[in-house]
């Protein structure tokens, strides 16, 4: 028998290697002969660097750049030397989790600490960059990780502009002179799964802008400089990349990524399935077990889950799903390549409960599932 395992992580609780892990030792209670093959996947948010390495024995590397408040901190990538790929986080540098709630406040958070981890993976030599948007902390149009790269946002008496997406307002100049030559010689991908564009109702300012710690009079006012951003770009690059769908993502990082860095999007589970070899892991499974912390009708659009159902699917492997808890809707998921889910519970029991006992349950729930597996075969 061989297995699959390749689910997302439980939130706040366990890593996608660690969900892996816990769900292998159930089922090879069951079935200690079968070939198990652990492949942690990833959205492009949070998770994602640990999830390639965990899958690909890449190396864990860790530099020294501005928090988004400018702050210090220590931010972690990963490197996969013989590819001379760099797998990297934005949350890691410039997330949300990095600035505390009194202290939120997206028309001043910067993304130039993602910029220097760009600049760190361009001083390892990399040919490739992989970048996940997630959790990101901030609004400025990735003004903040083009600076780290060289290039100069100037006011009319051509003095910098001051961190954030507020001080986009004042922008009267884009000079790309200094800019980081090597990009050149890069091939740029982002991993991201929002579709919104830069500005409007269902852009970075407007939909992401209040979890960020934006008051309504701010988001109009971010919108607003986040719009006169594109226009001074676009006069600059001779082309508007603000209407691309992703352009809003990561507040308007993914704006800057096309528009400067001739990047190319796609959807982050089928980067790390790729890089993990999902695939290929696939040919001759008997099953695939997946799961993340909730699964409810919202895991259809963009989730781990689903992601790499679709391909098991395509593979012609069933596909079972353990998560923390099955919300409303959930049964959506069986047209989308689930054959069943499980919630973990053995009765109820609170949130902080079920997380400080998630490993356990899962090993439980996924041997319980492999006596039914064993059951159903005869």
């Amino acid at each position: 028998m061989k297995v699959v395992i390749a689910p997302d992580s439980f939130k706040e609780s366990l890593s996608a290697p660690e969900v892996a892990s816990a769900i292998a030792r159930g089922w090879l209670q069951v079935f200690p002969e079968a070939e198990v093959l652990q492949r942690p996947m990833a959205d492009g948010g949070e998770g994602t660097v640990d999830a390639v390495l965990a899958a690909t024995g890449g190396e864990r590397r860790e530099c020294r750049v501005s928090g988004p408040l400018g702050k210090p901190v220590i931010a972690h990538w990963g490197w996969l030397g013989e590819e001379r790929c760099a797998v990297l986080e934005m949350a890691a540098a410039s997330g949300l989790h990095l600035v505390p709630r009194e202290q939120r406040d997206a028309s001043l958070t910067s993304s130039f600490g993602t910029g220097e981890l760009i600049r760190a993976a361009l001083d390892a030599g990399a040919r490739r960059i992989i970048l996940g948007l997630g959790g990101s902390a901030t609004n400025d149009g990735g003004a903040g990780l083009l600076q780290a790269l060289g290039v100069r946002f100037l006011d009319a008496c051509d003095n910098p502009l001051t961190p954030g997406g507020a001080a986009l307002a004042d922008l009267v100049h884009i000079d790309l002179s200094a800019m980081d030559p090597r990009l050149d010689d890069v091939e740029m991908l982002i991993a991201a799964d929002v579709d919104n564009p830069l500005c409007g109702p269902r852009g970075a300012s407007w939909v992401f802008g209040p979890q960020k710690g934006a008051h309504a009079d701010q988001v109009e006012t971010l919108d607003a400089a986040l719009a006169h951003f594109a226009e001074v770009a676009s006069a600059v690059l001779g082309e508007d990349h603000s209407r691309f769908p992703g352009a809003g993502a990561a507040g308007g990082l993914g704006f800057a990524a096309r528009a400067f860095l001739g990047a190319r999007f796609r959807p982050g589970i089928e980067l790390v399935a790729e890089l993990s070899g999902l695939a290929d892991a696939l040919k001759g499974a008997d099953v695939l077990i997946t799961g993340e912390g909730r699964l409810d009708s919202q895991s259809l659009h963009g989730k781990t889950p689903v992601g790499v159902a679709r391909l098991a699917q395509a593979a012609g492997v069933p596909v079972l799903a353990l998560a923390g808890s099955l919300g409303e809707g959930y049964q959506a998921l069986y047209g989308a390549g689930i054959d069943a889910a499980f919630a973990l519970s053995p009765g109820p029991q609170s949130l902080e409960q079920s997380m400080t006992h998630a490993a356990t349950e899962l090993q439980a729930r996924a041997c319980d599932v492999a006596r039914v597996w064993r059951m159903a075969r005869g």
